[in-house]
């Protein structure tokens, strides 16, 4: 089912039309997968249309069909409805398909248990800003995942950010901090917007101002590669501004909250994945 005409690529169903499920399908197309080999599904009329006209895929309401044309079935569907997805596309699973899953919280054991024997599963937990190309999603394999496989969802993934492999009991870490973390960075954008109006600022240039800081400072650190702390001490000169801030900071237990936070997250993902 691999066409030659973009080298040898896999035909892939997306299961599920929603922000993620797009997210995949537009990170496809920009890794070189041709239109032609990509399936949506998506039972809302509308927003199948949609899809189907922005990014001239095939759309359609049935997982089973789908699946059945596919060599890689990407589940990015609601975690409640993918008992009955699996049920559907079980079915006409021939053995060597990959399935690979972006639903948070259930383990891939829950995959392994409802499709046919060996089927290979990858589970992904990806977040937000792969959206726009700045995610960071980590991998792991099932039991009959192979090198193979986990090479390929790298590259099916590589146009949404920063890709990771790790254990399947790492998820859960993973989850509290990537995640989980776009809220905590979207939290600190809105904490120092709000503080440039309290001093005075217009909140549309506070905004912009908080918003151009994280994003710069984010990028600086991931392209100087040095530890953050190292970073934070170049900002901050003895006796100055920014060490009168970061002394408030520590005073209010701003890093012990976010590492509270973290092992919250950490336990509620484990908590989620335990109904399954």
């Amino acid at each position: 089912m691999t066409d030659e005409r973009t080298g040898g690529r896999p035909q892939v169903a997306v299961l599920g039309g929603g922000v993620m499920g797009e997210t995949l399908l537009s990170a496809l197309l920009t890794g070189g997968w041709a239109p032609e080999q990509v399936e949506v599904t998506e039972r809302h009329v509308p927003r199948a249309d949609e899809l189907a006209e922005r990014y001239g895929v095939r759309t359609g309401a049935s997982n089973a069909e789908a699946a059945a044309r596919a060599d890689v079935v990407l589940v990015a569907v609601k975690p409640n409805v993918v008992a009955g997805v699996l049920d559907e596309v079980a079915q006409v699973l021939r053995g060597g398909e990959l399935v690979v899953s972006v639903a948070a919280g259930l383990p891939i054991s829950t995959y392994e248990k409802r499709l046919p024997a060996g089927q290979p599963v990858v589970r992904v937990m990806p977040n937000t800003p792969a959206v726009v190309g700045k995610g960071a999603s980590a991998i792991a394999a099932g039991t009959h995942a192979s090198e193979g496989h986990l090479v390929l969802v790298e590259t099916m993934l590589a146009a949404t950010g920063l890709v990771v492999r790790v254990e399947e009991k790492d998820l859960d870490a993973v989850t509290a901090i990537s995640g989980s973390g776009p809220a905590y960075a979207f939290y600190l954008i809105d904490a120092m917007a709000e503080a440039g109006v309290l001093l005075g600022l217009s909140r549309d240039l506070a905004t912009r101002l908080a918003v151009a800081t994280v994003e710069g400072s984010a990028a600086l650190a991931a392209r100087s590669g040095d530890h953050p702390a190292v970073l934070r001490e170049r900002v901050s000169s003895p006796g100055g501004t920014t060490v009168a801030a970061v002394q408030v900071l520590d005073a209010h237990g701003v890093r012990a909250g976010v590492v509270a936070a973290a092992e919250a997250a950490r336990n509620r993902s484990r908590e989620l994945g335990q109904h399954f």
